[in-house]
């Protein structure tokens, strides 16, 4: 049987990946680092798949298309295939995601219209996570408003995190199911989980992906008491708390305005630069810490987004707070392939994985339709 060739699409905040994968490689990519205008949204994918031609000159025919959703809610618990129905469930959760759900379902309209007859499947960030134990997903609020509004921790960056956990283990030598770890995707969006045998069991973003450790622009947990106290007396409007904490805050806003990226910010010698990277870590590593009480013991830290795939200073700068846990600092630098960036032997290996979301999203969608992946 010929291989299908699956179109993976994934809309960030502020970029668009396209990738054509066959057999678990990649045959085409195109990147832009704004989102398009859903009203260009068709004729960006119709431009990229009019250039697949082989390399011999034949045509490629996609058989199947996944498209990465940030936040599936409670309607998509799983990868699904795309219905109407599915994109009316999914709809009720865009606003706990309006940098990213809006966009990915924009382009899973335009890409419907593009390829009509071939199926779409939606593979969700927060399917990693559905089945946190009740401790973890449950937040301490009044059970009537949790039950009104279906307020839990629903978890993100599952696909990166899915990934990440099967090349942690092929690099360890060991079965998913006989290992505890935690994983940091650190990235413009970032997040700490803890996985127990191939399963999350916590994780630091919850009901949005605004909760847990400091982003690009993004601010992590904050006291809500603040929160109440800013919007309080007209101190700011609500427009004005969304984008900010949205927007103005993390590594932006630690830093002064200077940026947020941690490139940029390893390199600059202003004060506020190096508060920046200060903060950030002593949060990433507090969250780490955290996460690796709901486990037994911890095998292997995992670090994978963009951040934690080519930032040495960072992951140096985080290793060194968690000595409590049998870390050591890395001794290697920035890899060429998934591996290992600690000292032969160490306590704890720690793991860096390139970020590669299309593959798991390939591989999820062709299960959802009974493929092999």
């Amino acid at each position: 049987m010929t291989p299908v060739v699956v179109l993976t699409v994934n809309a960030g905040s502020l970029s668009l990946r396209l990738h054509l994968i066959r057999d678990g490689r990649v045959l085409r990519v195109a990147h832009s680092e704004h989102s398009p205008d859903p009203a260009k949204a068709e004729r960006t994918i119709a431009d990229f798949l009019g250039g697949s031609g082989e390399q011999d000159g034949g045509r490629m025919t996609v058989g199947l298309v996944g498209h990465r959703l940030v936040h599936g809610g409670d309607a998509v618990l799983a990868p699904a295939v795309v219905d109407d129905g599915v994109l009316k469930a999914v709809r009720r959760f865009a606003d706990l995601a309006p940098l990213h759900v809006p966009p990915a379902l924009a382009l899973v309209e335009a890409a419907r219209r593009v390829l009509p007859s071939v199926p779409h499947v939606l593979c969700p960030d927060t399917a990693f996570h559905a089945g946190l134990p009740a401790a973890a997903a449950t937040y301490p609020l009044p059970s009537e408003w949790r039950r009104r509004y279906g307020l839990r921790r629903f978890g993100f960056h599952g696909l990166s995190y899915a990934r990440a956990t099967g090349r942690a283990a092929e690099l360890l030598g060991r079965p998913v199911g006989e290992l505890q770890m935690v994983a940091a995707h650190l990235g413009g969006g970032s997040s700490v989980c803890a996985v127990r045998e191939g399963r999350s069991v916590d994780t630091s973003m919850g009901f949005t992906p605004l909760e847990g450790v400091p982003m690009s622009t993004r601010s992590g947990s904050v006291d809500p008491g603040m929160l109440l106290w800013l919007l309080a007396d007209s101190r700011l409007s609500l427009d004005e708390l969304r984008d900010g904490l949205e927007h103005g805050s993390g590594l932006l806003g630690l830093s002064d305005g200077l940026s947020g990226d941690t490139r940029e910010l390893v390199a600059s010698p202003e004060p506020a630069a190096a508060l920046a990277l200060e903060v950030f870590a002593h949060r990433v590593g507090r969250e780490i810490a955290a996460a690796a009480t709901s486990l037994d013991r911890l095998d292997a830290l995992v670090f994978t987004g963009e951040i934690g795939w080519d930032q040495p200073e960072v992951r140096d700068a985080v290793c060194r707070r968690l000595a409590l846990l049998g870390l050591e600092s890395p001794v290697r630098g920035n890899l060429d392939a998934d591996g290992f960036v600690s000292a032969p032997g160490a306590r704890v290996p720690v793991v860096v994985v390139e970020t590669r979301e299309e593959l798991q999203v390939a591989r999820e969608a062709l299960a959802a339709v009974g493929q092999a992946p």
